[in-house]
């Protein structure tokens, strides 16, 4: 076996499979938003009932995070990551067989649960791939996992625009998810073999102990992105319903913003994740809360498609700089011996309240409380929540991070 394989080469060319991953893991945990719409129509649902779908999903992606951490204490990361992506193809093509609301539901879960194992054993794994410069090649698989939500939305209009499928547009990207994902793990696989992979979390076999030695850098990343997460997943998952009902815009332009809020998220990973390796953590993140708290806000206020339109790329822009701080601010400031499973009871702890964030706000909807009063109530708190978060980090109360 060459040094090339075996060395920097050889990590280079397995990250880029974990890139290529990514987005096929992400794009089954994230193609239910732009679904949404068209599934209240195909269903003859209510905006909660498929709403939903997209918090089945996001519990699916919460549910395994700390159970992998428990396996990565067993089995080695790759190993994991592998797993991820044959569950991703087994229940995206379940998923294609769904008959009724109900089974989609399943579907739903069983792409989320892909999700979840995938970042949990994906995210330390790369960190330790090139621990010089974790916040760089965590934004660089950002940017990778953020294609999928760019590409989302356009994947269901050309699908659905297509008029000659044997089957129904929705089962045909279900289809095209399991093959694709398939592939993309038999290739990862195959340079996994080939890779001389890190040992940095070789003494990571206690879940307990992790927690237990690094419980205050946990909790205080859960309280920093944990309400902004929910936030975040409720606006995003109900957007184009959000956009036709409260600002009277057609759903081709509404899905259209989706894609824009997306868009506008790739730069926002490769620049902030280079960012990330420079300046302190937890001011980073407060000033990021806050301007999207400014921008939810700005976005209820605009009526304009123009006034939309630059909304939807500010916010776009401003939320998913949060993400590759987040992990940056855990995993760079983790110890190898904890890594791994104190990054697991991280993401378990975070992801519950992202998850119920779609479900919340269609239903808070259905009960008649409108989209924008709703928003606003969250600018309230999440502002709120950062003026709370800045005193106690100023007064020594939070851990800074390995860049504080």
């Amino acid at each position: 076996m060459s040094t090339e394989a075996t060395g920097v080469g050889g990590r280079t060319k397995l990250f880029g499979s974990l890139c290529t991953l990514v987005i096929l893991v992400n794009l089954g945990r994230l193609i239910y938003a732009p679904l949404l719409e068209p599934f209240r129509g195909i269903f003859d649902a209510s905006t909660a009932a498929v709403g939903l779908l997209a918090t089945l999903a996001w519990i699916g992606s919460t549910t395994p995070r700390l159970p992998t951490g428990y396996l990565l204490t067993k089995y080695p990361r790759h190993t994991v990551v592998g797993w991820s992506g044959l569950v991703m193809a087994g229940s995206a093509a379940f998923a294609a067989s769904a008959t009724s609301l109900r089974v989609l539901y399943v579907g739903a879960f069983l792409m989320g649960l892909s999700s979840g194992i995938y970042f949990v054993a994906a995210n330390p794994l790369v960190s330790e791939l090139f621990p010089d410069r974790v916040g760089r090649v965590i934004g660089i698989h950002g940017v990778a996992a953020q294609l999928a939500a760019v590409g989302a939305p356009a994947v269901v209009g050309v699908a659905f625009a297509i008029t000659y499928w044997p089957i129904a547009a929705w089962r045909v990207i279900f289809i095209a998810i399991a093959l694709a994902a398939a592939a993309s793990t038999a290739l990862f696989y195959v340079l996994a073999k080939r890779t001389d992979l890190p040992d940095a979390g070789h003494a990571d076999r206690r879940l307990r102990v992790a927690f237990l030695a690094n419980w205050r850098l946990i909790l205080t990343a859960v309280a920093l992105v944990g309400l902004i997460g929910l936030v975040w997943n409720g606006l995003f998952n109900l957007y184009a319903t959000y956009l036709v009902e409260t600002k009277g815009l057609s759903e081709g332009f509404s899905l259209s913003m989706l894609t824009v809020v997306f868009a506008t998220g790739l730069p926002a990973f490769w620049l902030t994740g280079r960012l990330a390796d420079h300046l302190p953590f937890v001011p980073l993140l407060l000033a990021i809360t806050a301007s999207f708290a400014v921008c939810l806000y700005a976005l209820t206020v605009v009526d304009s498609a123009l006034g939309v339109l630059l909304m939807s790329a500010i916010i776009g822009y401003v939320i998913h700089s949060l993400f590759p701080v987040s992990d940056t601010y855990v995993l760079a400031s983790l110890p190898d011996e904890h890594r791994g499973s104190a990054y697991a009871v991280f993401s378990a702890t975070m992801m519950p309240l992202h998850a119920v964030g779609p479900f919340l706000v269609g239903g808070l909807v259905d009960l008649g409380v409108a989209f924008d009063e709703l928003f606003r109530l969250f600018v309230l708190a999440l502002l709120a929540s950062v003026v709370v978060s800045a005193v106690l980090y100023a007064a020594g109360r939070l851990p800074a991070g390995a860049n504080g």
